[in-house]
């Protein structure tokens, strides 16, 4: 996972809206999503190279993203990140509390970001902030490849596009077009705005817009989830191809109280 914005308690129909996309090399293999067999109550897509996952949910109402944090300090031999959701979201222990058990191994991995909730309280965390977790209160959030809320121009274009979603007046919400406009936006930011992340800046240029078409590396997946104060769920995955065009699409409905959630849909489009 590379670039989400999440409202938390911001509205008086949902308790959470989070809108993803999930960046990597095409050639690493991935399971879209899906009720996980092996994970009891976990519903989340699956990198199938390292065995772990970007997002997911879990029917007791905990969810969870990472992302990387884009630096050259990776340790020797890290243990894998993707491990991080999954075990969180099977854990009997609160956010805060499965976070700060966490806090003493932090360094052993990779640059990371996470954000794990459950229907109480929403946390944040990084092994590359000093104070490793803080909780968050009520409020819209948005995450990349650096720290909570730095203003990467991709990060605040999907964060104003959900802000003004949340914002209309008629108080519907039933047309989420607009927010998958602004995952799917190819637009590059202009060079005086990119930040300098240890890349060139051919790369700082491709990986600039908020949807990113590489025929090596690329936006796989952009997720759009809506929890409401019911505890109703609503999930949408889009897979993509090399040339970004959507190649499946998987939707997911149900309440809390029934599980697994019933798949709406699901479409192989190529």
């Amino acid at each position: 996972m590379c670039l989400a914005a999440i409202a938390w308690q911001a509205h008086p129909r949902y308790r959470l809206v989070l809108i993803a996309n999930r960046d990597e090399f095409h050639a690493r293999p991935t399971e879209a999503l899906n009720v996980w067999s092996d994970r009891e109550g976990v519903l989340a897509g699956r990198d199938l190279q390292a065995g772990g996952t970007w997002l997911g949910w879990h029917r007791s109402g905990r969810f969870g993203l990472i992302t990387n944090y884009r630096d050259q300090q990776s340790p020797q031999d890290a243990p894998t990140r993707g491990t991080l959701i999954p075990d969180f979201l099977d854990s009997p222990q609160a956010p805060g509390d499965y976070l700060a058990a966490l806090a003493p191994s932090a360094a052993r991995y990779a640059g990371f970001n996470l954000l794990l909730g459950d229907l109480r309280s929403l946390w944040y965390a990084s092994n590359r902030q000093r104070g490793f977790l803080r909780p968050l209160e009520p409020g819209v959030f948005a995450l990349s490849n650096h720290l909570l809320d730095t203003p990467w121009p991709k990060l605040s274009r999907l964060r104003n596009a959900l802000e003004h979603w949340l914002s209309d007046p008629a108080d519907t919400h039933q047309d989420v077009e607009p927010l998958w406009q602004a995952l799917t936006d190819r637009t590059p930011a202009d060079d005086h705005r990119l930040p300098e992340t240890g890349i060139s800046l051919e790369w700082e240029r491709r990986l600039s817009p908020p949807f990113i078409v590489h025929p090596e590396y690329g936006t796989r997946c952009s997720t759009l989830l809506r929890v409401d104060h019911a505890n109703h769920m609503e999930v949408e995955e889009r897979s993509y191809g090399r040339d970004g065009e959507v190649v499946a699409r998987q939707c997911w409905q149900g309440h809390l109280t029934q599980w697994p959630p019933a798949p709406n849909s699901v479409d192989r489009l190529a």
